[in-house]
Order: C-alpha cells, then structure tokens, then sequence
C-alpha cells in the first residue's frame, strides 16, 4: 500500500473518530430525512440517489423519471467522507434496489491537498463498504462534472474521475457515467447555459442532460 493510499485511509478514519466526539456535520439534514422517513417511510425497492447539491438541487428528480421510485437523499455540501459517515442513513435503511451517487466535488474543492488519487481512496472506503452490506445491489457512479465555477480545479477532478472508473470496470453490479464531456462547448468549456447564477449548480437544461445519460442505466 502506498504512503499516500495509507494516508487517505487514516485521514478517513480520524474524520470518522473526530464526529463520534462531538455534533457531526450534517446532522440537521439527516435529522429532517429522518423526520420525513417518520410520516411515511418509502417502500423496499427504490432507486436511492445520496450524494451532495447537484442531488439536493434536483428536487423534482422524481419527475425526470417517470415509472420509477426515487428516494433523493442529497445533503448539500456532502464530501465522500459524510457519505461513509451516513451511509447507514441515506443507503442502507431503505433497503434499494439500486444506488445512485454523485460525491467527490467537494472533496476536491476542500483544499488544494486533495487530489484525484485521495478522492478514489475515499470512494473505494464507500464501495467496499457497500458491498459488505448490499454485496449485489447495482451501484451507479456519476463522474465529478464540469463546471465554471470550478474549472480551475479541472485536473484534479478528471484524475479522480478516471481512476474511479477504472477500479468499477473490475467491479459487478457497478457503472461509472462520465457526464464530463456532455456538459462541454465546442470550445471545450462548461457550457455556461446549463448553470444557474453561481455558475456551480445545474438548471433545467443541465439536469436534462443528466436525464438522458442515467436513466438508460436505472434498474426497473
């Protein structure tokens, strides 16, 4: 194992000890799923998406596909560190058919120190962690996207990009969707239409995009 890969890993774990011992980040959105969870909780069986904003953001996802049951459970602001940290709270309990994730944006937009290799250390903790619990529950990764705001961080997000859909081609039950070059210009840049005022969260016409690229990928 390399210096780096142990490092990433004893980083994860100390983040983990560190919100054991006082309030978790997060907890006033997990918090409010629960409350939710507690009118009605969803069926067995639904497609779950968890992840950050550009999932939070997406709150009328259920509209964008029609004909099956979507449970989002985006916390804006979410690295892939709180996904392991609340895994249990936004995959696990609802017993799904399939996950759907998008995280590792703000992993990278943390600090200039995260790097592509670290944001796959994180994810690979996630995934190996869902196949102990759901070893054959289907697992579909939406790649880190382009965006203005943070195009200056481009390099680090397509290392990570690449290097965590290289590790789920080895892996059943699991698919990367690159979601990168869909959102590009001719000129090679986000195309700024796609994006609201912040230049960072999507509009309709990105969450369109998206549209057509995942549902070919959802399970029925």
């Amino acid at each position: 194992m390399s210096k780096r890969k142990i490092a990433s890993c004893v980083w994860i774990l100390l983040v983990l000890l560190a919100g054991q011992s006082g309030a978790q980040p997060f907890s006033a959105d997990i918090a409010a799923f629960k409350k939710q969870d507690s009118i009605a909780f969803p069926a067995a069986g639904a497609v779950v998406f968890a992840g950050s904003s550009s999932f939070t953001k997406w709150t009328d996802v259920q509209d964008y596909f029609p004909g099956y049951n979507i449970i989002n459970r985006g916390f804006g602001g979410s690295s892939l560190t709180d996904l392991i940290r609340y895994k249990q709270e936004v995959m696990y309990a609802y017993q799904p058919k399939q996950v759907v994730i998008y995280c590792g944006e703000n992993d990278i937009a943390a600090a200039d120190s995260v790097t592509g290799e670290m944001v796959f250390e994180r994810f690979r903790v996630l995934f190996e962690d869902i196949r102990r619990q759901m070893p054959s529950v289907p697992v579909l990764y939406i790649s880190m996207k382009p965006s203005p705001a943070r195009w200056a961080m481009r390099s680090r997000m397509q290392q990570g990009n690449k290097l965590i859909q290289r590790y789920l081609k080895k892996k059943r039950h699991a698919r990367f969707l690159d979601v990168w070059d869909a959102m590009l210009g001719n000129d090679g840049l986000p195309m700024e239409k796609l994006f609201i005022a912040d230049r960072l969260h999507m509009n309709a016409a990105g969450y369109a995009i998206w549209q057509q690229l995942i549902r070919p990928l959802l399970k029925k």
